[in-house]
């Protein structure tokens, strides 16, 4: 690969996708283990600050910016086609942009917004909270190894 704009780019690309990957990798890893380890009415009320926290620009800047790097990088790489490292950059647009930007509006997302609907000390929260855990968990693994794997496609497209 040149250097160039491209380059820039793809460079950008490792390192946007890779700190998103180590923010979920944090959750997934001790986050969610530390809130599900409180009692409900702590946990529900924990997480509900976290996902309030998460929509403000230090971390919308860094999810949204990365989705829209990725965006860009794909179109650009169809462009190039066939350039070194065209397959490197295509995998991680398509990691980045299904595993982790896609899985967060269609299964975290909603998660969040049914959570955030409740009451923390209630009896509907109390039953829903280790659902959510286990579910939100679940998919966040998924979203990290996603983004872990669209940074190192990335990389690969560099070398």
């Amino acid at each position: 690969m040149s250097e160039g704009p491209y380059f820039v780019l793809t460079v950008l690309g490792v390192l946007g996708t890779g700190l998103v990957a180590g923010v979920f990798c944090g959750f997934s890893a001790f986050v969610m283990k530390g809130l599900a380890a409180l009692p409900p009415a702590q946990g529900v009320a924990a997480m509900q600050a976290v996902n309030a926290a998460a929509v403000r620009p230090a971390f919308m800047v860094l999810f949204l910016g990365s989705a829209s790097l990725c965006a860009v990088l794909t179109v650009v790489t169809f462009v190039r086609w066939p350039d070194e490292g065209a397959g490197g950059a295509l995998t991680g647009g398509a990691l980045y942009l299904i595993g982790s930007f896609g899985l967060t509006a269609v299964a975290n997302v909603p998660r969040n917004n049914a959570l955030a609907g409740l009451v923390p000390g209630s009896a509907e929260a109390a039953a829903y909270w280790p659902v959510y855990v286990r579910g939100w968990t679940r998919w966040n693994h998924v979203r990290a190894f996603s983004s872990a794997g669209a940074a190192v496609a990335y990389l690969s497209a560099l070398t």
